[in-house]
């Protein structure tokens, strides 16, 4: 078995952004030469995710609005006590998850046929990384 190990690099210009990170895969899984096996994609920072959905720009805003609902920017976080104040930012990357695997299939990502992998940033503008590994024959 073989393994292949790259990483992404973000600064993004916005303290949340959303970014279609799909045709980064494709580009380290033709890099890895893998036919047959899995690529992760984790994000290496706890105010990130890394997701599997559609990448309609509707439910792109819809995805934003319902994390806000949930763990909105807020004042009164006792992690803002620490001097921070990213606490909603932790509570949105345990909603969407830090990574995600995507089954390799005759050297190409076998994902569905809306599927992409987006990176989400919630506490942005300073530089952050996204480990892709990709492992198989």
């Amino acid at each position: 078995m073989k393994s292949y190990t790259e990483y992404l690099w973000f600064n993004t210009k916005k303290k949340r952004e959303f970014i279609n990170i799909t045709p980064e895969l494709d580009r380290v899984l033709h890099q890895s030469g893998i036919q047959e096996g899995l690529i992760l994609a984790s994000a290496m920072h706890i105010t990130a995710a890394v997701y599997v959905n559609d990448a309609e720009e509707g439910l792109i805003a819809d995805i934003e609005e319902w994390l806000e609902k949930l763990a909105p920017y807020r004042a009164d976080y006792r992690h803002h006590q620490t001097g921070e104040d990213n606490g909603d930012a932790h509570l949105k990357n345990l909603l969407l998850g830090h990574q995600v695997l995507v089954p390799v299939t005759k050297g190409k990502l076998d994902l569905g046929p809306w599927q992409q992998v987006y990176y989400a940033e919630f506490d942005g503008q300073r530089r952050k990384r996204v480990i892709l590994k990709v492992i198989g024959d």
